[in-house]
């Protein structure tokens, strides 16, 4: 049966994750016995976590909205809200130092593609496992609202500045509103009394007035902002889990801590649905692992999901080594010296991927 190397381990805390992580190669040779050395994987969860928050300001002139611009739900006080808006899981792999090898092979000098940390990536081919990697959410910034563009100290008139009453300036605001619609039609209509030299000239002027207006309606009207954070979470799942709160999210600080309070929970729920099997022969009954094979993984398979108590946001099956067995290549069909075989792995579970014979 194949055997685990008698070699002190370091302690090793590198995962891998995507192209993240450099490569080394290793070839049996006479000079270390004809020995490949490797460390099979444990599979980590990561979650990559997308919360979007919204603020609400009230405008100055809210109060007057209806009256001047038929509004009957303006922003009326500063609020803040904030909710999930996307979860992506992935896995990775981390060496487990209870799963360490060593194939000894002599006859092709073969040689592994491994990870920095020794995960197997290939054997017998420089070939390297196409993992495929979902898109990730990236944190944005809110865009500027009406009231904190250029725009809105133009339409901030010496009248207005000077009046000190709160009703004058909602009706000198209003009064601005309208003179601008009656300017773009004008505009647009070309009875403006100096009209733009060219269309692109009317197309800024255009631009122009209506972010003029967009502020002096968001006086009445109030403005919402809106942003987004990203948090990643990992995670080595051991067993079943149950509404794990992973995270939290809080409309004022964004993504908190678990035990954090002031935020709403962000859950996770893992449940093992089918563990790696031995394979069988025509009669059903396990085969025995080759001696002195070339060892991997038989992953098993989890339900994992990510809700917020109300809306689920990822529903997925994904392998694990944990749940699963390790079994063996044989090494007559690798190491056969006139069709030597090749082996790509999954990094993540330490599974094989693909394999055939060598091209010369």
């Amino acid at each position: 049966m194949y055997r685990k190397a008698a070699i002190a381990l370091l302690a090793i805390t590198a995962a891998l994750s995507g192209a993240a992580e450099s490569t080394q190669r290793i070839t049996a040779t006479k000079a270390n016995e004809y020995a490949l050395v490797y460390t099979l994987p444990v599979t980590g969860l990561r979650i990559t976590l997308e919360a979007q928050i919204t603020v609400k300001q009230p405008g100055e002139f809210y109060e007057y909205a209806r009256k001047y611009l038929n509004e009957d739900n303006p922003i009326s006080r500063e609020s803040r809200t904030a909710e999930l808006k996307s979860a992506v899981v992935q896995t990775y792999g981390v060496p487990d130092p209870e799963q360490r090898f060593l194939v000894t092979v002599k006859n092709t000098n073969p040689y592994m593609i491994l990870t920095e940390s020794g995960i197997p990536l290939a054997f017998n081919t420089s070939t390297l496992p196409q993992m495929k990697t979902p898109e990730l959410p990236v944190a944005r910034e809110a865009e500027p609202t009406p009231l904190q563009k250029p725009a809105a100290r133009q339409v901030i008139t010496e009248e207005m500045l000077q009046s000190q009453s709160v009703a004058k300036r909602a009706e000198l605001a209003a009064q601005q509103i309208f003179e601008i619609r009656q300017a773009r039609a004008d505009l647009v209509s070309g009875n403006a009394d100096t009209m733009p030299p060219d269309g692109k000239s009317l197309e800024l002027m255009l631009q122009t007035l209506q972010a003029q207006e967009e502020a002096l309606e968001a006086m009445f009207c109030g403005t919402t902002s809106t942003y987004t954070e990203v948090k990643t979470v990992d995670i080595m799942p051991e067993d079943d889990i149950t509404d794990a709160v992973i995270a939290r999210i809080s409309a004022v600080d964004g993504f908190v801590d678990p035990d954090n309070l002031s935020g709403a929970p962000v859950y996770l729920s893992l449940k093992v649905t089918q563990e790696g099997e031995m394979p069988v022969n025509d009669k059903g009954e396990p085969l025995p692992v080759p001696k002195n094979g070339l060892a991997y993984c038989i992953p098993g398979q989890a339900q994992v999901s990510i809700t917020d108590g109300d809306r689920t946001y990822c529903d997925t099956t994904l392998d694990f080594a944990q749940f699963g067995i390790v079994y063996a290549l044989s090494p007559n069909t690798l190491t056969d010296k006139k069709t030597p075989s090749y082996v790509i792995f999954n990094p993540a579970t330490g599974a094989f991927l693909k394999s055939g014979p060598v091209e010369e």
